[in-house]
């Protein structure tokens, strides 16, 4: 992590700055790059070599009055932007968020969190097209993360005004978009310090997004998750569930999702796993589409190694032989 340059937080949040004084803080860079290759059976993949980079810009400060304000700014691949979002921590009451809409916000940040050594069983470079929930995250949100939970329990509360909105400027406004409108979500997460289960984890959300008018809306998108992790020696095991109601009377109306993943450490450095995930679409003829992985991971302080065997059924949820893929990944990953 490289330290850039020293600023005062209130450059940064000047809105915050008619509060409270700010005192000068850090703003540092952190990153890395994957190098891949991937083979694919019976496809022509055309170049296998692929590469990845990103990095985050960081900022953080306290106020006078002991509240906390960070900032975060995210870069992915070819210098793309991601998101920003800027965390205010008020003692009294938890954190708040303001997010330009990011997966790990909301509903989103369960998208998949079965137990896997590197990547999600559809996430491998077969561009599968499954469905996971996403909640309101797809645009600009305030999620808050209140401190008076008891010790292992946490609870988040995400809102929206606008789910498909832009994601605005400073002083800046999007008109309506598409046929939605605002969207919560509501997650809890439980640990062993709660249930009294070393090793254990339980969780999940739900989320609702308003919608009126467009073809075939014929209610609010709903959406809802469960999941339970447990780790015990080497091994860790999760299975999860989640549910999408898209609020449509025609075309896809709702999906399905079941995944399970195991992983085992053989050490520090060595990690084995496999992933299965399956997500059936509800429309006119129901399709499941289906993806497993089986990986394995090898770190070198900020090199990691990782091989990935995938397969992929009913890829975007059609049927035919064209649509069934096998895959080989190869990853080299440096951490700066």
């Amino acid at each position: 992590m490289n330290k850039l340059t020293k600023l005062g937080v209130s450059a940064l949040c000047g809105s915050l700055a008619a509060v409270s004084a700010a005192n000068a803080g850090d703003l540092t860079v952190a990153g890395g790059v994957d190098m891949s290759w991937v083979s694919m059976d019976d496809t022509d993949t055309g170049n296998p070599l692929g590469i990845g980079s990103n990095y985050t810009l960081s900022g953080s400060g306290e106020l006078d009055n002991g509240w906390n304000v960070a900032l975060s700014i995210a870069m992915l691949n070819k210098n793309q932007y991601s998101n920003t979002n800027v965390t205010v921590t008020i003692p009294a009451l938890g954190d708040f968020r303001i997010s330009h809409g990011v997966s790990g916000s909301g509903i989103d940040r369960m998208d998949d969190v079965t137990p896997n050594v590197w990547e999600e069983a559809y996430a491998t470079g077969l561009s599968n097209g499954i469905n996971t929930v996403s909640g309101a995250s797809g645009g600009s949100n305030i999620e808050w993360t209140p401190n008076m939970m008891p010790d292992g329990l946490t609870a988040r509360v995400s809102y929206s005004p606008d789910v498909s909105g832009s994601k605005n400027n400073d002083k800046a406004s999007s008109g309506s978009a598409a046929n939605q409108g605002s969207g919560y979500d509501l997650t809890l997460v439980a640990t062993d310090a709660v249930l009294g289960m070393s090793g254990l984890t339980i969780g999940g959300g739900l989320s609702q997004i308003n919608q009126e008018g467009g073809t075939n809306v014929n209610g609010d998108k709903n959406e809802t998750t469960m999941y339970a992790t447990y780790a015990m020696g080497g091994f860790t095991i999760g299975y999860q569930w989640s549910e999408e109601d898209l609020g449509t009377s025609a075309s896809e109306q709702e999906y399905t999702n079941d995944g399970y993943g195991i992983t085992f450490a053989i050490n520090d450095d060595l990690s084995i796993g496999y992933n299965h995930y399956e997500s059936e679409q509800n429309s006119t003829t129901n399709v499941t589409n289906e993806a497993e992985s089986y990986q394995i991971a090898y770190s070198m302080g900020g090199a990691s190694i990782r091989l990935a065997e995938g397969r992929s059924d009913n890829q975007d949820y059609n049927t035919g032989a064209n649509y069934d893929k096998d895959n080989t990944v190869l990853s080299v990953s440096l951490a700066f």
